[in-house]
């Protein structure tokens, strides 16, 4: 049974700015790429942070069937966000340990909604570090973002 992994990034030209977002999906055998796909997208104005969630989102809400995924990310926000954070938010009506609205909210209670139906691992990896599939991402995420630069 292949194994899937969803490789994502977000972008931003200033924050708020211009910014998009990108995957790059695969199902792998061991080492071996079975099939490969890329989704890329963006909006403006925008945040750095909101360009990281969509990745994740978008990636999720891409299968068809439910799964079992590794997501790859080099956000901590992300990371930190939905496998701790969100939990207390949830409980606290989404509101933060200080009582402050969570911010991006519509968004985390997006990903929530999208990773429901499915065996998610999620992974941090250090962006920029010459990481292929991290980087691949990034160039999707840019390429996300390049509509909605002037």
């Amino acid at each position: 049974m292949p194994e899937l992994f969803a490789y994502t990034d977000g972008a931003c030209s200033g924050n708020p700015g211009p910014g998009g977002w990108g995957v790059l999906m695969q199902a792998r055998e061991g080492e071996t790429v079975l099939k490969e796909r890329e989704l890329s997208g963006g909006e403006s104005p925008t945040t750095n942070n909101r360009m990281e969630l969509l990745a994740a989102i978008n990636a999720l809400e891409s299968l068809k069937r439910p799964s079992r995924i590794t997501i790859v990310t080099d956000s901590t926000y992300v990371k930190n966000g939905v496998t701790g954070w969100i939990h207390g938010w949830k409980r606290n009506g989404w509101k933060t340990a200080s009582k402050k609205p969570v911010k991006n909210a519509e968004l985390w209670m997006r990903l929530d909604a999208a990773q429901a139906g499915h065996d998610v691992i999620w992974e941090w990896v250090k962006g920029h570090a010459g990481h292929p599939e991290n980087e691949r991402a990034d160039e999707l995420a840019r390429a996300g973002m390049a509509p909605f630069k002037r």
